[in-house]
């Protein structure tokens, strides 16, 4: 899709067409009952439930979540789209849909630790088979292929740790096996990446990142083809699960400047990365546009551009070190989430079950935002003595 494209999708999509008087956006739309005239309509409306654009019931959907399914469906190639309420529903309803008593999932080992936490608990519990893998494994997955392998859960890049497995191949060997892929694309957004191109077949990301973009709404998206999606919008709507009219108004809202945030945090982070690669603390920089990132090469082929999300391995030194580090930074806060205006920092402890991660140093993530570069280090340079030398 050229760089072009991208702009008109973002700017056109999800909204009114040409009409005399009419609003920019759409407006906040909230409701829960939706009446009809008569019984023949009230009964075609509800045997139609499942199909977007139906008017029905609000957990259903309305004229507001169809137009940002419409936006989404476009962006990211798909033919389907279903809005959640959180990433981690997103997930979670997509896993559930595809995986009951008795089948196996694959799941990358370097997944998101609340989706590892579900299949872990939930899913084992309900009777699914559950494997974790090496992220970097590529077509050596099909050696873990089980007769009852229904889906194989991956991330790009990984959660805390920023590998890139590649997807290509990944999705491939899926198809081959009728193993339906399911990637988290949360951090590259379809600016960056359409992984349902590189032959994926279900994309989920958490909409309260980058397409809301301002840290004030909670919505997860899954978009893909044919049938699989529609299994899974009936699990979303069987648990009732469902963004809220605010939030859904706010994801249209940053869905506008998605590709301007996209393009700032992609140079920011990549400027501030560099910075702390250059400082005597810091044993490597874990960025996929970095040589020294796992699957960079990857990252060179399959994405267009960078998140404003990556790792830094500091030399190793105590743990009371680099909460000191942590708590002197005064432009950064400490937060799970990601992907708003404001900058970031977390430690990060991976935990793996299938693969290494012997390193012997303190992971710490970090999110840019827009604040001033300068200000950022600064704020870095006065804080890192705390960690030693």
């Amino acid at each position: 899709m050229a760089d072009s494209k991208i702009s008109d999708i973002l700017v056109q999509k999800g909204r009114p067409g040409k009409a005399e008087g009419r609003n920019v956006n759409m407006p906040l739309e909230m409701g829960s009952t939706m009446v009809f005239n008569t019984m023949a309509e009230f009964e075609a409306a509800r045997d139609a439930r499942y199909q977007s654009g139906t008017i029905y019931y609000g957990r259903y959907g309305n004229q507001a979540t169809y137009a940002l399914e419409e936006a989404l469906c476009v962006l990211d190639g798909a033919e389907s789209c279903v809005l959640a309420s959180s990433g981690v529903a997103a997930i979670t309803c997509t896993l559930m849909a595809l995986a009951k008593s008795g089948d196996h999932l694959l799941v990358a080992d370097n997944i998101y630790g609340n989706t590892r936490n579900f299949c872990e608990t939930l899913l084992v519990g309900q009777g699914v088979e559950v494997t974790f893998f090496d992220p970097m494994i590529g077509a050596g997955v099909a050696e873990l292929f089980q007769p009852n392998t229904r889906a194989l859960m991956f991330e790009a890049p990984g959660s805390g740790t920023f590998e890139v497995p590649d997807i290509p191949t990944m999705a491939a060997t899926c198809k081959a096996a009728n193993v339906v892929s399911v990637i988290d694309a949360t951090w590259s957004t379809p600016v960056f990446c359409r992984p349902l191109a590189l032959g994926v077949d279900v994309v989920v990301a958490s909409g309260s990142k980058y397409l809301n973009g301002h840290s004030d709404a909670m919505i997860g998206t899954i978009t893909g083809n044919g049938d699989i999606l529609q299994a899974i919008r009936k699990v979303v709507m069987t648990v009732g699960d469902k963004p809220g009219g605010q939030e859904v108004f706010l994801a249209l809202r940053g869905l506008r400047t998605l590709k301007m945030r996209m393009e700032h945090v992609d140079r920011a982070g990549r400027d501030i990365a560099r910075w702390l690669g250059a400082q005597n603390q810091t044993l490597r920089v874990l960025h996929p546009a970095f040589e020294c990132c796992p699957g960079h090469e990857y990252w060179q082929r399959d994405f267009t551009g960078a998140s404003g999300l990556f790792g830094v391995l500091f030399r190793a030194t105590s743990d009371a070190a680099v909460t000191r580090f942590v708590d002197s930074l005064s432009h950064f806060g400490i937060g799970v989430s990601w992907g708003g205006y404001e900058s970031l920092v977390l430690p990060v402890t991976p935990k793996r079950t299938a693969s290494n991660w012997d390193v012997d140093g303190h992971l710490v993530r970090f999110n840019i935002g827009f604040d001033d570069l300068d200000t950022l280090k600064d704020d870095l340079a006065a804080a890192l003595p705390h960690l030693g030398t």
